[in-house]
């Protein structure tokens, strides 16, 4: 997915979109690729995001997960003297400064690592989504309803509404989408044409049985269930006759009652 003009991209191997405190450059399989914003996402998350699995030793045991050996992290820290920037401190986390200026100069993302443009992105969505806004009365009682909004403001923004940056004369010169921008369509898409997109679903792979291995057959459902418990050795009691009382017989009849 692309984001705004210049910033790098990147994106796990399932095509889904993250976010980061600063900038993320990753070289996937066909180059630098776009990168949404998530909020409170830190190194460690990042990490866990763009790993994949890989089986290190042959036959039986579990894969490993490795992170992408192309993924570059870096930390921009902005130092403040009443309320000022005096100086930028920029880190790498992950990967070389060396690779991280490459990506840079491949993806036309600036000279420098800087957080301009992923912070306009963050302020847009909150802009557009009022779960995100500070202060607000419409926060969302279910994380499924926060996911559901950021991918809906996520795909709109790449694929429906067109790029300033990108729309003017000395890049595209037309209405242009980030989707656009990154070869990812041709024309700017309509919001109902997204939503009525049909994706191919996954093969079915069926799931894993855990524990040992059935020895017996199922039962036939057909066949009656064997009675559980030990057999009975008394028959049933036949309901016609008169049951006799129990307990000891009474020696005086009953006083009538009188109202």
């Amino acid at each position: 997915m692309g984001s705004r003009h210049g910033q790098p991209l990147a994106r796990s191997s399932s095509g889904g979109s993250f976010a980061l405190p600063g900038p993320c450059l990753c070289a996937a399989r066909a180059g630098p690729i776009g990168l949404h914003r998530w909020l409170g996402c830190q190194p460690g998350s990042i990490q866990r995001a763009f790993r994949e699995k890989v089986k290190v030793t042959a036959g039986r045991g579990r894969a490993r997960f490795q992170v992408w050996s192309e993924l570059c992290i870096a930390t921009v820290i902005k130092h403040t003297c009443k309320k000022r920037v005096v100086e930028i401190t920029r880190n790498m986390t992950l990967g070389t400064l060396e690779h991280a200026s490459e990506l840079l100069q491949v993806s036309s993302g600036g000279a420098v690592l800087n957080t301009a443009f992923i912070e306009r992105f963050n302020g847009t969505v909150r802009e557009r989504l009022a779960n995100l806004t500070r202060r607000c009365r419409h926060a969302a009682g279910r994380l499924e309803t926060l996911e559901a909004g950021m991918y809906l403001i996520g795909c709109t923004y790449n694929f429906c509404w067109p790029h300033h940056e990108l729309s003017k004369p000395h890049h595209a010169g037309q209405a242009c989408t980030p989707a656009m921008a990154s070869g990812l369509a041709d024309h700017v898409w309509r919001v109902r044409d997204l939503l009525e997109y049909r994706l191919v679903p996954a093969p079915w792979v069926e799931p894993r049985r855990r524990g040992r291995p059935r020895t017996r057959l199922l039962p036939d459902p057909t066949q009656p269930k064997r009675p559980r418990g030990r057999p009975r050795i008394r028959p049933l009691p036949d309901v016609s006759v008169f049951k006799r009382p129990r307990g000891r017989p009474r020696k005086a009849a009953l006083a009538p009652t009188t109202s």
